[in-house]
């Protein structure tokens, strides 16, 4: 084996550790926002006597905004066995970091959300709980 091949043998070995790396983390946070939306998912179907009309369509909202952020922490995988196979790494690792990117905001949103109904049902003021719920934004 030449020099030329080793060094092209490690090129595809770092190559193929970095895919692995971005495509673990979109794994882990796939996991994360489909165990959330189980948890919402479930309270929605078992939602108490004591929910009004507004938890009910905040819980909805929060549905939504977690299955729009757990198909965008999806779309690495999906765009990699699009796209696959290919070497421009950089293109794969910028679109990725978007998906992810995208993907945090709707999350975030969710666990606002989630917060809120969760905070509302203790204090029973809605003005409080969206309050209460905007303090670990900060």
């Amino acid at each position: 084996m030449s020099d030329d091949d080793h060094i092209e043998n490690a090129r595809k070995d770092k190559l193929t550790q970095d895919y692995g790396a971005v495509l673990r983390e979109s794994a882990i946070l796939t996991t994360f926002s489909v165990f959330l939306f189980g948890f919402l998912l479930n309270i929605s179907i078992n939602s108490s006597t004591e929910f009004i009309l507004v938890d009910k369509i905040i819980l909805l909202a929060a549905l939504f905004s977690i299955t729009i952020s757990a198909v965008l922490f999806i779309m690495p995988v999906i765009y990699h066995h699009l796209e696959y196979p290919y070497l421009d790494f950089t293109k794969f690792k910028h679109r990725s970091h978007g998906f992810t990117l995208f993907g945090l905001i709707p999350a975030m949103i969710t666990l606002f959300l989630g917060l809120q109904i969760a905070t509302r049902s203790l204090v029973g003021n809605i003005t409080i709980s969206f309050v209460l719920g905007t303090i670990p934004l900060f």
